[in-house]
């Protein structure tokens, strides 16, 4: 694994841990509230707080997307959720200088420093994990090697308190002055000290056993153990070792409860726990649950006053609600942001439309010039095939992430590709709006490609890195689109040049245009809906292969001019033509021009698996 791959994942670290942080805090809160309520509670919070460290956010947000859901519907949102649960649920992420890194000239030591920090800190992590289970794998074989010198019996007083209570566990004698205690997880077994005995009365022993039963009733030994593995796997924070001992506060009063309400005296059971404590040594795993751990004085206390109240309905509500909280508001969230700004993925509905004639020829070379087409005619003259299934299911060229799977042919053969629409077709899709009549020729490549390429494809959702297109501090700053009172006179001259008014003045609603030229591109739109137009911007000014998801909230139509400079290619020199800074970049001119911001991040986004694709068939 390279350093730029562990360094990669410390975002995702960073923020499981604060998540996972915040949660035990809040888990914290509601056992504080409920402390007067029975222990067992207490002690369901703070499991549940322990798995949290092994079960991300971003899990239960990724079957969220993983739900089933009609691939054209649109879930508006409002931004300010977006932006607010993303602010909160990952405030460490990679910053706005990951799209425009300056390049640092840094002395030898420092860049071997900085190179080995991940690799550094995933080292510590490691050792330190492994040390944890070294102490821990010491510790059991001296629970086992105490387990080797035990003798199993079936007679004495212990053994028939052990019966009488229906324990269904196996008793075995120790002469070591361990606690009494239950070892093992599959099959538990009762470590009983023999000396012990001789301190007892027939009542303080069937207290003892009842508590250690109702260990194994609860399964107190494989809990634990999995805390344990949260501690090995998080032995740098201190929240798990500040939760095991909570976790075995409430484990010891739980069994205390269980004991008196099921008939023991308090007097008769205290007294029982100061005897045996007063003569035995603590088990040293927290998996091998006894009868001391938490705090004795406390635990007498609190059993010779025992008045632990039902759950009510207000704690019952609560539970209830957190419950929510923490799985289905995720899994709600990861519906949602599924939904990309744009490129959504062109799933057909029906009977895929067909070309009336169409020829598909290998291209060589691209073509000097390509005539004009009619307006039933769609000409191609030069793309590969990984061009056509991107135009085929609506995903722009520049996120060929998004398609998976296929030979090496698919990305480096050109074809050229003539065909003709069927009249009536052909009028219909004039009529159509813009985005309509995009999608109806999305399915005609989508037939082709079944016919000719013998294309099979399914969709799946990944999680991939993506741009979160929220509102910036101080508002949008969109000008909304007044309804058009009459058709644009397009007799006047209208070019490159021409201000952006004019522009305006000669598009119709739902049009827009991209000039390009020096010193920097423009882009201007008319009555445009946000999921159309603010994609086409960010497509046109983005240089990497993200999909971009709207987490804006906005509505309606807007007219929009943005002015930028594309990012200079790699080898540019400053000063030159291709290194100019006329203006701002996508970014910065999308927050300054209007009021919108691009934050890197990680989303669920659906993408097409190629299953199966030939070579074009002869013509």
């Amino acid at each position: 694994m390279t350093a730029d791959t562990l360094a990669s994942w410390g975002p995702v670290v960073a923020n499981h841990l604060w998540q996972s942080t915040a949660f035990a805090g809040v888990m914290w809160l509601v056992a504080w509230m409920l402390r007067r309520n029975p222990a067992r509670v207490r002690y369901g919070l703070w499991l549940v707080a322990s798995w949290k460290f092994v079960v991300p956010f971003s899990l239960l947000v990724g079957l969220g997307g993983l739900l089933p859901r009609h691939p054209v519907t649109v879930v508006a949102t409002p931004g300010a959720v977006y932006s607010a649960v993303d602010a909160v649920g990952q405030p460490f992420s990679e910053t706005d200088a990951v799209m425009t890194r300056p390049v640092v000239h840094r002395v030898g030591w420092m860049e071997w420093a900085e190179d080995s920090l991940p690799l550094l800190l995933a080292a510590v992590w490691m050792c330190g994990t492994v040390s944890v289970l070294v102490v821990w794998l010491v510790r059991w074989r001296q629970v086992s090697a105490a387990m080797g010198r035990t003798v199993s019996v079936d007679a004495g007083r212990e053994a028939a308190v052990l019966r009488r209570l229906g324990g269904g566990v196996e008793l075995r004698m120790s002469q070591d002055a361990m606690e009494p205690g239950v070892f093992g997880i599959v099959r538990p077994k009762l470590i009983w000290p023999e000396r012990l005995s001789e301190r007892l009365d027939d009542e303080h022993i069937e207290a003892i056993v009842a508590h250690e039963l109702e260990h194994v009733r609860r399964r107190d030994n494989l809990t634990a153990a999995l805390h344990m593995l949260v501690q090995a796997a998080f032995w740098f924070h201190p929240m798990v070792w500040w939760m095991e001992r909570h976790m075995v506060e409430e484990r010891e009063r739980a069994c205390d409860e269980a004991v008196v309400e099921k008939g023991g005296e308090p007097e008769i059971y205290a007294e029982s726990l100061l005897k045996a404590c007063r003569f035995c040594v603590e088990s040293p795993m927290m998996c091998v649950a006894g009868i001391s751990g938490a705090d004795l004085n406390r635990r007498v206390r609190s059993i010779m006053t025992l008045r632990a109240e039902r759950l009510g309905g207000f704690g019952k509500a609560m539970l209830a609600a957190l419950a929510v909280v923490t799985i289905a508001v995720p899994m709600a969230f990861g519906v949602v942001r599924i939904i990309p700004l744009y490129g959504q993925i062109i799933h057909a509905t029906g009977p895929l439309p067909s070309f009336e004639v169409a020829t598909v020829k290998p291209a060589p070379e691209r073509p000097h010039s390509v005539p004009p087409s009619a307006a039933n005619a769609v000409r191609y003259p030069y793309m590969t095939t990984m061009d056509m299934v991107s135009m085929a299911y609506g995903i722009r060229s520049d996120k060929k992430s998004r398609i998976v799977g296929g030979p090496g042919w698919v990305s480096l053969d050109h074809y050229g590709v003539d065909a003709r629409i069927e009249e009536d077709l052909a009028k219909q899709i004039q009529a159509m709006p813009w985005d309509k009549a995009q999608e109806e020729r999305s399915l005609l490549m989508q037939s082709l490609l079944a016919e000719r390429f013998k294309l099979k494809v399914h969709f799946e959702t990944r999680e991939l890195p993506v741009y979160e297109l929220v509102v910036a501090k101080g508002g949008p700053k969109l000008k909304e689109s007044k309804p058009e009172a009459a058709a644009p006179d397009k007799t006047k001259p209208i070019g490159p040049d021409s201000s952006p008014e004019q522009w305006l003045e000669h598009l119709q609603n739902g049009q827009s245009v991209l000039l390009m030229g020096s010193p920097g591109w423009r882009i201007i739109g008319k009555g445009m809906l946000n999921d159309r137009l603010l994609g086409g911007i960010v497509g046109a000014g983005m240089v990497d292969d993200r999909t971009v998801v709207d987490h804006t909230g906005l509505k309606g139509t807007y007219d929009i001019v943005l002015n930028w400079s594309p990012a200079p290619p790699a080898n540019a020199q400053p000063g030159t033509a291709d290194n100019n800074d006329a203006g701002p970049d996508i970014v910065t001119a999308l927050q300054e021009q209007l009021g919108l911001k691009l934050v890197p991040g990680k989303a669920q986004v659906e993408i097409v698996v190629i299953d199966h694709i030939e070579r074009p068939s002869e013509n």
